[in-house]
């Protein structure tokens, strides 16, 4: 599992769950709001309740299962007020984006109007192009199994130091930026390796991706999310930001540390131009939301058989034994020997993750309002799907 990281920012991405974040103090009038507790679900809420603990802000989760809907928030939504964490908040997912981007191009995949194996040159003649960058190798497979070998926008040095890191993010946060502007950071450096070769995670991928619904439907890529996905499942508070700078109503407020030389500075990052995760963090949603689109997602509901096999058909994730990366979603053994898919993002301010089983039928997301605290992700995952009443389920 990797939460998927913006480098050098400590935004995020699951990357490395063997972190060591720095503490920060909660204040004391942090507060925990949760539903009864239901039966199998009381380990996960300690899990919880340890990383508030342990110096994440404020987790607000779902799990879904043969005993119902469980709801649960623990600590705070508003550093300055103390007013708590919400069990309905909407959240940026980050790069859980990618999966509905995904879903979106399958089923563009079952209607025959693209295929997997196509090109990238095929649908974005003359983008990815230069310092070895060859569009004419890379498959859209590929993009969306992370096996392109682009270079991730995000560690570019020059986009770092202007829209992600310190001031630069701090002056910026309001831009709008354009998919392309971000693809052309990527591709002042060569690749990484050849096509094919191996797996790394790269948002450039996703951005590409996006690009292709967009040509391949005639329109923006967030017209065909909400049309093939939002709006069929009902997910009223899921949405494409645009660039607007707002979360909408219920929600909380996400915080990052943005300066390497002052770890102990945390910064309000709520607000910032939805535009700079255009098509590989953008969305907003909620944790019910993601549970019923990942439900629908691995019961068929909006792949046939064939696409999403193909969705579930994985390349080993190097960076984590027992992980493997499929066509927007992840499959990750745990260690009492639990299967789960899932999918995690991070962006400034929030560090998400969906896991749910292969029928789709137990689902667990949670949210944390911080980028920091992602070594206690993988202790409340333990808890809901290893703990013995949660695995009888």
């Amino acid at each position: 599992m990797t939460i998927r990281k913006r480098p050098r920012a400590g935004v995020v991405g699951l990357a490395a769950l063997a972190i060591t974040a720095a503490a920060f103090t909660v204040p004391a009038q942090a507060a925990r709001e949760t539903a009864p507790a239901a039966a199998g679900h009381q380990a996960t809420q300690r899990a919880i309740d340890a990383a508030v603990a342990a110096g994440v802000p404020g987790i607000t989760a779902e799990a879904r299962d043969a005993g119902g809907v469980w709801k649960s928030a623990s600590g705070v939504g508003d550093l300055k007020t103390g007013a708590p964490r919400g069990k309905n908040d909407r959240f940026r997912v980050g790069s859980i984006t990618d999966t509905f981007v995904a879903t979106v191009l399958l089923q563009m995949e079952a209607e025959k109007k693209l295929g997997l194996d196509d090109t990238v040159e095929r649908y974005l003649p003359g983008v990815v192009t230069g310092n070895g960058n060859d569009g004419r190798k890379i498959t859209v497979r590929q993009l969306l199994h992370h096996t392109s070998g682009l270079f991730d926008y995000f560690a570019d040095q020059g986009y770092d130091d202007t829209y992600v890191l310190g001031d630069g993010f701090l002056r910026h946060r309001y831009d709008t930026l354009t998919p392309e502007q971000r693809v052309k950071a990527a591709l002042t450096h060569a690749p990484l390796f050849e096509p094919g070769a191996r797996y790394s995670f790269s948002h450039t991928n996703d951005v590409l991706a996006a690009l292709i619904v967009e040509k391949i439907g005639g329109r923006s890529y967030e017209d065909e999310v909400r049309d093939r996905i939002i709006e069929p499942l009902g997910l009223k508070a899921t949405s494409n930001p645009g660039n607007s700078i707002r979360l909408p109503r219920p929600s909380s407020h996400g915080y990052s540390k943005l300066f390497g030389a002052q770890p102990d500075r945390i910064d309000d990052v709520t607000e910032m131009n939805g535009s700079q995760g255009w098509g590989d963090g953008d969305i907003i949603s909620s944790a019910a939301d993601l549970n019923r689109f990942y439900g629908a997602l691995m019961r068929g509901k909006l792949l046939p058989p064939r696409q999403l096999k193909e969705m579930k058909t994985t390349v080993d994730d190097p960076g984590l034994p027992g992980s493997s990366y499929g066509l927007g979603i992840e499959r990750l053994t745990l260690s009492c020997g639990t299967t789960l898919w899932y999918h995690d993002g991070g962006t400034f301010g929030w560090i998400s993750l969906a896991a749910f089983t292969e029928d789709g039928r137990h689902q667990l997301t949670f949210n944390y309002n911080s980028t920091w605290g992602a070594e206690t992700i993988l202790p409340v995952l333990n808890a809901e799907y290893c703990d013995p009443p949660s695995r009888s389920r």
